[in-house]
């Protein structure tokens, strides 16, 4: 059975950060409110922030705190009106990174206590947790039998830090190391779209190494795209394979210690909702703007991190007759959830999203509307795009690499989104702060139906 993964924001944790180690070198408290993933040990998601006043702590030492009943209580409410749980968490201002005796000892008094008396549906898991300086978190969660589980932590900001027992330091591995594989063993990537820059992603994810793939994709091969989904073969066009079962084969005949879930559905669906909400990074890789707002939604229900591609060819006018391609452009878009999302980077808009809906429900309007895809302006059945599409996923696969192996000589956060020209080969990047932190409403809702806050992914749709 995988361990639970505690997934926080890295909004969220820098509050963490301020409140639990103030200046003062006491230990402090809070409560975190929670959500749950899916499936029977599913993650804790990280929904909201109760901090503990100082002054209310009857007790508060380097090495030793005592909690106010009054917060807990009211904490516990909370949890139980909105269908959460609760992870306590308390800190080590001394750098131990573990729980003491004195923690262990409390934690069997108070989670005893905390499910006895839960009214409502008990929850799954209810958690405790420590702070040391520097903002490593260990975590571990208990069941209603008092059976203890050590969890691991996923903070999703600038950088992506993963915090284990016994692992206190998030970048102990050295990028392009044989440690960033082994580290990489333990995580799960998600890529949604299998085609252009989708097989080119996943293909270095099995490559570099990630335990668990999750390959999203509803369609099958032809012969018109097999010039650039790597790994495709006329045979897979002639019985129109499903991609992801074409790739999740592929991977298998070099990987023999990674798990493959292929999923051949349309990611507006439960399954692939579900399958894609127990990813440590998800690699949006469609050209809808529907794709995109679903990818962009789990990442922020789910806290996962996201990182989306866009690769685009406009033409000019060179004569009545002619068209020449003006420019070669790619876009990396990394967004944290709890910050700036892609619909308030204006990947997709209102405008693109009801484009995509006359396309479905009324062409002959679409078509008047909107025309072109990879080269704009010239339809082309079989684009020769697989060098740019190329460019695009490595890029995208060392943004994820530059933020939880880190290499680069300037902060993270400086590089939300990056631009690349190859016409004028140039590059530009823009700052997570140069964009509208427009908080989603379903930040770190998980599971909670209907998923998304959508209707046709209800329960009853399935």
């Amino acid at each position: 059975m995988s361990k639970r993964t505690l997934a926080i924001s890295g909004v969220l944790h820098a509050k963490l950060v301020s409140h639990l180690l103030p200046k003062d070198g006491r230990e402090a408290a809070a409560i975190l409110l929670c959500s749950f993933g899916h499936g029977p040990n599913a993650n804790l998601i990280a929904r909201d922030l109760i901090g503990v006043p100082y002054a209310e702590c009857h007790l508060r030492k380097p090495d030793l705190i005592t909690w106010p009943g009054e917060r807990l209580a009211a904490a516990q409410d909370a949890a139980e009106d909105a269908g959460l749980t609760l992870v306590l968490m308390h800190s080590h201002p001394g750098g131990m990174f573990d729980f003491s005796k004195a923690d262990d000892a409390s934690d069997r008094i108070v989670m005893q206590h905390l499910f006895e008396g839960w009214c409502g549906p008990t929850p799954a898991a209810i958690a405790s947790a420590v702070m040391v300086p520097g903002g490593a978190i260990r975590a571990r969660s208990y069941s209603p039998t008092g059976e203890r589980q050590d969890m691991t932590v996923r903070i999703a900001g600038d950088d992506i830090i993963h915090y284990r027992a016994g692992a206190p330091s998030a970048a102990a591995a050295m990028a392009f190391s044989d440690g960033m594989r082994t580290e990489l063993m333990r995580r799960t990537a998600c890529i949604i779209g299998v085609s252009g820059t989708g097989s080119l992603t996943a293909e270095q994810a099995a490559r570099l190494g990630f335990g668990r793939i999750i390959l999203i994709d509803f369609d099958h091969v032809e012969r018109k795209n097999l010039n650039r989904i790597v790994n495709s073969t006329l045979a897979d066009a002639v019985a129109k394979r499903a991609k992801v079962e074409m790739f999740a084969a592929a991977i298998r005949q070099y990987r023999d210690d990674a798990s493959i879930l292929p999923i051949g559905e349309s990611i507006l669906s439960r399954v692939a909702v579900t399958a894609a909400s127990s990813a440590d990074v998800i690699f949006c890789c469609v050209d809808s703007s529907e794709g995109r707002q679903i990818a962009d939604l789990i990442a922020q229900a789910y806290l996962i991190p996201l990182i989306d591609m866009g690769v685009t060819i406009p033409t000019r006018r060179a004569s009545a007759q002619k068209l020449a391609v003006a420019d070669v452009i790619g876009r990396i878009d990394y967004v944290q959830p709890g910050a700036s999302s892609l619909g308030s980077r204006g990947v997709y808009t209102p405008e693109s999203l009801r484009a995509e809906y006359l396309a479905r429900v009324a062409p002959d309007v679409h078509a008047a509307e909107v025309a072109e895809g990879y080269i704009k302006g010239a339809h082309a059945e079989a684009p020769g795009v697989i060098a740019l599409n190329m460019r695009a996923a490595s890029a995208a696969m060392l943004e994820y690499i530059a933020r939880t192996f880190p290499f680069r000589h300037e902060p993270n956060g400086k590089f939300a989104r990056v631009m690349f020209s190859v016409g004028e080969m140039e590059e530009e990047n823009f700052a997570e702060a140069e964009f509208d932190n427009a908080m989603s409403p379903i930040v770190g809702f998980g599971a909670i139906d209907p998923l998304l806050g959508l209707p046709v992914l209800e329960v009853a749709q399935c």
